[in-house]
């Protein structure tokens, strides 16, 4: 039977006593019905796990103490870079959960000249937990020991100007060569995913300039959600561990 995976922010030792707080304490109890004596397993996001047995139920606390670590997933030899146009509400939490589970290394949010959303400094904050949690989640939910960070949102040339010359990027585009034309060995890749409305033509000449390659998804013309989740998932096929 597979146990529930909860994630703990470490550093984790075997025989060390911890607290599950929120949204951990609320899943474990209230939806799992957990009682004392149940195990889980935990996770510090870094590659660590351990069993743990529940020890105490408080309100809106559990008390756990945890035992062996545990083998998780192994993470993919590919590191895999999302940056993705800020997409509306839901649309943007589906491609941050299913790239955590296509094993994502890093998504940073884009604001671009088309984007929808319009987000404030608070709001980019709040956001950005949001996603993070979701990301925390994926985890949970596939295995995953180490936790892949969501960047703040941040405008798309302001990302641009950071990236050092090198690697291999990939920008989906209509018409162009198929993924099958990259390079046939490659460590790590960047991904540049357009929000709603796509990118503008200056965005695209600029992601070009820093060495985004215009490669086909196929012939047919995919929301920006599907997008992601099939680029990512070819690259893991080409490149990864799928």
């Amino acid at each position: 039977m597979r146990l529930t995976r909860v994630h703990v922010s470490g550093p984790l030792a075997a025989g060390q006593p911890c607290t599950l707080r929120g949204e951990a304490a609320r899943h474990v109890v209230r939806v799992l019905r957990l009682g004392v004596d149940d195990v889980i397993t935990v996770f510090d996001g870094r590659g660590a796990q351990f069993y743990a047995r529940i020890q105490a139920l408080a309100r809106g606390e559990v008390q756990i103490v945890l035992g062996e670590p545990c083998a998780g997933e192994p993470e993919s030899d590919l590191r895999l870079t999302l940056a993705q146009g800020v997409a509306r509400g839901e649309r943007m939490d589906w491609v941050v959960q299913k790239a955590v589970e296509l094993g994502v290394t890093c998504i940073v949010p884009v604001v671009t000249e088309r984007s929808v959303v319009r987000l404030d400094a608070a709001q980019a904050l709040n956001r950005q937990r949001h996603w993070q949690a979701i990301a925390v989640a994926a985890c949970e939910q596939c295995g995953r020991t180490w936790l892949p960070e969501v960047a703040a949102p941040v405008p798309l040339h302001a990302w641009l100007e950071t990236l050092a010359p090198g690697g291999l990027r990939v920008l989906p585009s209509l018409a162009a060569a198929p993924l099958a034309a990259l390079p046939p060995a490659a460590r790590a890749v960047q991904v540049l995913i357009g929000p709603e409305g796509g990118l503008s033509p200056s965005e695209a000449d600029a992601a070009r300039a820093r060495g985004f390659q215009a490669v086909g998804l196929g012939p047919r013309v995919l929301r920006t959600e599907t997008a992601a989740v099939v680029a990512l998932a070819l690259l893991q096929q080409r490149y990864g561990d799928l």
